[in-house]
């Protein structure tokens, strides 16, 4: 049985949107088995909880415990909390035998198998990552001159990432992500992404977001930029990944997103399948 490795860096208060991205993923990629670390500060609330819940869908929970650690210049707000830099560190943490994994945002949604993202051969990059840069190609030139790093053709979002875990080891450094978050912390407005895209954006290798990596907010232009290609019928058979993007949320009571009603048909099966255990 193949094995998928799965990343996620959370706080105490994303238990239920782990669940359902997860139940989403099992649904969607069957006859695997996953291992899913969960890169966390301290130990969870609902720790035991969801060990049980994993074991339901033949997965495997391992924490990492970051503990204390060096984020003290980091800009730290309520929709940036310090969790979102613990993936750029994530192989410092991860047992020697994983040598390469999926990192996954908990505002994901999987709808498609994602074994051939996983399958894909990256052994010369150190991350396979989508950009977003065909739906907002201003974007792209201001982070290039706000950033300085006018050679990267792309400014890939981080809440999708192929990591080759092998190569990270050796090539990403602490010193660095905490030299440039010091140096350019007054700037940063995504900060995650542009620490992801000025150190490490020339070894990313592209991977099509309308599969991997859809903005849910952003369908119609997804629509207008395919000819009417990508429409909901191409979507539902070929995208991977829904990715709730932006402040409002799929999960929230008054959400009325376009994908809204699918999220929460699969929270709803992921909360029974938690409670039948």
């Amino acid at each position: 049985m193949e094995t998928i490795n799965l990343l996620f860096s959370i706080d105490n208060n994303f238990f239920e949107q782990l669940k359902t991205t997860l139940f989403s993923i099992r649904v969607n990629t069957p006859h695997t088995f996953f291992r899913v670390f969960v890169l966390q500060k301290q130990k969870f609330d609902w720790d035991n909880a969801f060990r049980k819940f994993c074991a339901t869908l033949n997965m495997r929970y391992e924490p990492l415990i970051i503990g204390s650690n060096g984020f003290k210049h980091a800009p730290i707000s309520k929709r940036y909390p310090e969790t979102i830099y613990y993936r750029l560190l994530a192989q410092d943490y991860l047992p020697e035998d994983v040598q390469k994994i999926l990192y996954l945002d908990a505002d994901i949604l999987c709808i498609n198998d994602i074994s051939p993202l996983y399958a894909l051969e990256i052994k010369h990059y150190l991350y396979a990552a989508a950009s977003h840069s065909q739906l907002t190609n201003l974007t792209t030139v201001v982070n290039k001159v706000r950033l300085q790093n006018y050679e990267v053709e792309q400014y890939y979002n981080s809440g999708v990432l192929l990591i080759n875990v092998a190569r990270t080891r050796k090539q990403i450094k602490r010193r660095d992500i905490y030299r440039f978050i010091y140096k350019k912390r007054s700037t940063l407005l995504l900060p995650d992404q542009d620490i992801l895209n000025s150190l490490y954006g020339s070894q990313i290798y592209p991977i099509p977001d309308q599969i991997y990596n859809f903005d849910a907010r952003k369908s119609l232009t997804y629509e207008m930029l395919s000819n009417g290609t990508w429409d909901l019928n191409w979507i539902i058979k070929n995208t991977v990944f829904l990715h709730f993007c932006g402040k409002e949320k799929p999960w929230e009571e008054n959400n009325k997103g376009k994908f809204t009603a699918l999220y929460k048909h699969y929270a709803h099966l992921a909360s029974r399948n938690s409670t039948t255990d």
